[in-house]
């Protein structure tokens, strides 16, 4: 009778393991922090580009407002007016001959700032300009956002 000899897993060289080693989790988590640290890096560059758009929508919605308030009151409201004439109703000069409450409240910029209404603008002076002072929060700054800058 031929006697068999059983080999044990560690006397085969062979082993088995029933988990992750401390070496396979830190490469694991070393890349899952790599993916997490590029996905933030991402999303704060589409945060920016999602402040520009939504200046340029401001823009656009003040442009076809104050052609409106022009149909309306025959003129655009003067730089004393400002865009808070498309609220409220302006008593001084000149006074609408037709008003039309076209915003119920001036939005602020993206970076929480004023816009800011220029008429007659200082590019054009038969247009008026409405100005974002940008992520700086300063007029006359290079990161100044123009409605006359597209046109």
């Amino acid at each position: 009778m031929m006697k068999t000899h059983k080999m044990s897993l560690k006397e085969s060289g062979r082993m088995t393991s029933k988990g992750f080693s401390l070496l396979e989790m830190v490469i694991v988590l070393g890349i899952i922090a790599v993916i997490l640290g590029l996905s933030i890096g991402m999303m704060t560059g589409m945060q920016d580009t999602a402040k520009y758009v939504a200046v340029d929508a401001d823009m656009q919605k003040f442009t076809s407002k104050l052609e409106a308030y022009k149909m309306n009151a025959g003129s655009y409201p003067s730089q004393a007016q400002g865009l808070e004439a498309l609220v409220n109703k302006p008593s001084s000069s000149p006074v609408p001959r037709r008003w039309v409450q076209l915003l119920t409240s001036i939005p602020k910029d993206p970076w929480d700032g004023d816009y800011v209404y220029k008429y007659p603008s200082s590019k054009d002076p038969r247009s008026y300009e409405i100005i974002s002072k940008g992520p700086d929060g300063v007029e006359g700054g290079g990161d100044d956002i123009s409605s006359l800058d597209k046109k």
